[in-house]
């Protein structure tokens, strides 16, 4: 984080952001300086983004405030006890947000609609627990949602991202589960009727909604909460004619998309001709080894195999950035990749399983 002034004995980055020696103490109310910084800007409807890294307490809490002097609002995570990120929620001045885990490791990012900001001030407190708090399920949530292709090619995802032809990546409708850019720490599991599945990170916010984390149940669900965990507003809107058909908008909803396929997802990954339905698995909402897809090309992908071979038929592709849930390892043919040379090959999903050479970050596999 730049531009820390601490307001009580000790403001502070966590390791890896400051030297130890440049770190300062740790603490529960701390401001940032961001009128110097420039935010990207992306999306539909555009937003800016100015990252403020992360932010070490002197006390775990689960209740976070946030000011902004100038335009925008904050957002803020919180590090959960197995290493990933709880969602991003948007926190305010005059009510806290609660966060789903109590932890000891803030980050927070400045969310601009227009104009700038100037300073930013986060506390952190206790609050009493919630039901539907999150719990991670070893498979994380999956539903069966109407994808569409988003296209765009040159434009700029809500995180800054210019989109490349046949990229890579999804959007969901909720700003909860928006990586980086160049990170995959939301990223989603996508399997089509074909038996193809694609590994992608989450880098834009769409289609049709903003805050729309159908995922989640209604007790922590941004907006809609009476509908259906799992059901996007917009597949409510256009199948059960819900909100009057149209979207949080005012717009008329045409199709019931809940996510958007980047072309080469669609075309590439999945192998689609044309919208469809597909099962998404929220991966962030999982639980146990996770690694990260690195490829030499940025704008990469991975064969993900039936079988830990790379003369196993290709069924699905994972691409760079994007996180993958590891259910077991087991021995295979030796592969060179970014990662070095390696026989180990990882099981993502039944019958998917792609070369460790590929793979970083992953530690407690089991063997299969």
């Amino acid at each position: 984080m730049r531009h820390l002034i601490p307001l009580v004995a000790g403001a502070a980055l966590v390791a890896g952001l400051a030297s130890p020696a440049q770190a300062e103490p740790a603490s529960n109310e701390w401001t940032a300086d961001v009128s110097g910084q420039s935010a990207t800007w992306g999306g539909s409807p555009r937003i800016g983004l100015i990252p403020l890294g992360t932010h070490r307490l002197a006390r775990p809490a689960n209740a976070v405030t946030a000011a902004v002097t100038g335009d925008g609002v904050v957002d803020v995570r919180g590090l959960r006890p197995d290493g990933q990120w709880t969602e991003w929620y948007e926190a305010s001045a005059t009510a806290p947000v609660t966060l789903p885990v109590t932890t000891s490791t803030i980050e927070s990012r400045v969310v601009l609609r227009s104009g700038k900001a100037s300073s930013v001030k986060v506390s952190a407190t206790t609050a009493a627990t919630k039901s539907g708090d999150f719990e991670a399920a070893a498979a994380g949530r999956a539903y069966r949602v109407y994808a569409t292709r988003e296209g765009l090619v040159g434009g700029t995802t809500a995180n800054g991202h210019v989109i490349r032809s046949r990229d890579h990546f999804v959007a969901l409708p909720s700003r909860r589960g928006l990586a980086n850019k160049n990170s995959g720490n939301y990223s989603v599991q996508i399997c089509a009727s074909n038996g193809r599945c694609e590994w992608a990170p989450v880098w834009d916010v769409g289609p049709w909604n903003t805050k729309d984390d159908y995922w989640n149940p209604a007790a922590t669900r941004e907006s809609f909460k009476d509908l259906p965990q799992g059901k996007p507003e917009a597949q409510a809107a256009y199948e059960d004619g819900y909100n009057g058909g149209k979207d949080a908008s005012g717009r008329k909803v045409a199709n019931p998309a809940g996510i958007d396929l980047g072309d080469g997802t669609f075309w590439d990954g999945l192998k689609l001709t044309t919208n469809s339905w597909v099962t998404v698995t929220y991966l962030w909402t999982g639980s146990g080894p996770v690694g990260t897809v690195r490829t030499a090309d940025a704008a990469g992908t991975v064969n993900v195999r039936s079988g830990a071979t790379s003369t196993a038929s290709q069924v699905g592709l994972a691409a760079n950035y994007a996180q993958v849930r590891v259910t077991c390892q087991l021995t295979g043919e030796s592969v060179s990749g970014t990662q070095g040379t390696s026989n180990i090959w990882y099981r993502i999903a039944s019958g998917k399983h792609i070369a460790k050479a590929y793979v970083t970050g992953v530690s407690g596999a089991t063997t299969c």
